[in-house]
């Protein structure tokens, strides 16, 4: 599978988890501190969280391409969210691992109707790409 690839960003981590993290064109700046959940301050942004805010923004973003590709399915709600929430813990075989819990709101839209439409996204978001067979993602039509 190869990939045209449209957009490229570059961001430079300095310190680890408990350090810092910058864009090449400064518009993501942050302090880095690991979660007190995993012994750190808590003072400042981790890689979680970051990884969080881009997939919840991204796969909102797949499902409504998905709606314009193809009508059958609801047009997604302007009020619509998507809650990402990820967890970081050991993992049974070594090193640490990753799960993702995906909350979509659709207001107003027939649940059976937005969970088809969360299904059709996870075909063109890129997130959901690289973490099928990779980290455990579940998907909730709330």
């Amino acid at each position: 599978m190869s990939v045209d690839v449209k957009y490229r960003v570059s961001a430079t981590a300095t310190g680890g988890r408990d350090g810092h993290t910058r864009t090449e064109d400064g518009v993501v700046d942050f302090k880095l501190a690991p979660p007190k959940e995993l012994g750190g301050s808590g003072d400042g942004a981790n890689p979680e969280q970051l990884f969080a805010a881009g997939y919840a923004a991204c796969y909102l973003g797949a499902m409504k391409a998905a709606t314009r590709m193809d009508k059958t399915l609801a047009k997604v709600p302007e009020d619509a969210t998507v809650k990402a929430t990820v967890g970081i813990g050991p993992r049974s075989d070594t090193g640490f691992g990753l799960a993702v819990g995906l909350e979509v709101h659709f207001p107003g839209v027939d649940k059976a109707e937005a969970q088809k439409v969360a299904d059709a996204g996870h075909t063109i978001c890129p997130y959901s790409h690289a973490t099928k067979g990779n980290i455990e993602v579940t998907t909730t039509v709330v």
